[in-house]
């Protein structure tokens, strides 16, 4: 049997995780008001690096503060990487993970980007896997409810110095989480961002580490200081190509064409994204991962043939957007309603994530009882 617990110990596939279990498990949230990010389960994976002795004593331990060293790398030169995905409790109680190993696939990309060691990408499926386990009874089951999952890696040697360090901490902690929009699924407004770069080909743009999203903070600030809830991001060189919507992939339909920024290095290979694509695709849908600039889509605005505009990600699965401002000028994209195709794109992952379509695709991964 995979990924069960016994004295002690869970095995997971052919890896081996200690557990200690708190002596002090907390009061579970109400799920009628949980926020995201805010509150956290009882117990947490670790697991440590060594040079010359690899990753090695991996474990589950109270969630608790961390110990880190003044001088750790992670806090002079950030050298870290983090990831994202959430667990599901469906109606008949299982628990469900959605595409975990395109989560492992990533962080293998990330790490190599920033010379953190591999990680093997099952070590990391079945990390999440245990854990998820172990806190199995924080999975809310309220309908838009999850448990956010959030893997991450950071450099814990003691020194000052610019190289890749060799000691590193692998930890995965959870966080049941409430819907992402409290009154339903609603357009947001976005203001286009043409001052601030947030990647450039040859940087980290589709690694996912914090530099990327601190270097997208002022941008964000100056968006809410005008009413905006997001940023939609321009290329970093010539400031006219639409990337991403914050830390979302965008896409606009355009006529019968759904357009995406192609993977180039600059934006993240969203998870969602992909399984949005496989979707349009199985349904026939014409789509395109190509280069399209801002001025086109206030064009096509114009001419009355800009459908949707939409965001793709883990918190909100599909966020379509009802207002684009760029240098000052508004457009109101499909009236300020939900699109016909955003809301099918949601109905559909959003059910096979919660076990109520068919997953036709092996995306969804159970987590044993």
């Amino acid at each position: 049997m995979t990924g069960y617990i016994k004295k002690g110990w869970v095995i997971a596939m052919k890896y081996e995780f200690t557990i200690t279990k708190t002596l002090n498990p907390k009061q579970k949230p109400n799920s009628d008001t949980l926020e995201f990010g805010t509150v956290f389960t009882d117990h947490m994976f670790v697991m440590n690096y060594t040079e010359g002795k690899g990753w090695h004593d991996g474990r589950i331990v109270p969630y608790a503060p961390i110990l880190l060293d003044p001088a750790a790398a992670v806090l002079h030169y950030a050298q870290e990487m983090f990831e994202g995905l959430k667990a599901y409790r469906t109606k008949e109680g299982k628990t469900l993970l959605f595409r975990p190993d395109m989560n492992a696939k990533r962080t293998t990309r990330t790490n190599d980007r920033i010379c953190i060691p591999a990680l093997d990408e099952e070590l990391f499926v079945e990390a999440v896997k245990a854990v998820v386990q172990v806190d199995a009874d924080w999975v809310p089951d309220k309908e838009g409810t999850s448990l956010y999952i959030r893997p991450f890696i950071i450099a814990s040697e003691p020194f000052l110095g610019v190289r890749p360090a060799k000691e590193y901490l692998f930890m995965v902690i959870l966080s049941p989480v409430g819907a992402y929009y409290k009154g339903g699924l609603a357009p947001t407004k976005i203001f286009v961002e043409d001052e601030y770069v947030r990647a450039a080909l040859g940087g980290t743009g589709y690694s996912k580490i914090g530099g990327n999203y601190v270097a997208s903070m002022k941008s964000q600030e100056k968006a809410h200081e005008k009413g905006y809830s997001q940023v939609l991001w321009l290329d970093g060189v010539d400031r006219k190509y639409v990337e991403e919507i914050g830390t979302s992939n965008a896409f606009f339909v355009i006529e019968d064409e759904v357009i995406t920024a192609p993977l180039e290095g600059t934006i993240l290979p969203g998870i969602t994204r992909d399984s949005v694509l496989h979707l349009l695709k199985d349904w026939d849908v014409k789509v395109s991962e190509r280069k399209i600039t801002i001025e086109d889509i206030y064009k096509a605005n114009e001419a009355g043939s800009l459908r949707e505009v939409f965001a793709t990600g883990t918190a909100a699965v599909i966020s379509p957007v009802g207002e684009l401002c760029w240098k000052d000028h508004k457009i109101i994209i499909n009236e300020n309603r939900i699109g016909t195709l955003s809301q099918k794109l949601y109905d559909v992952l959003s059910g096979i994530q919660l076990g109520k379509v068919e997953d036709r695709f092996g995306w969804t991964v159970e987590v044993p009882q």
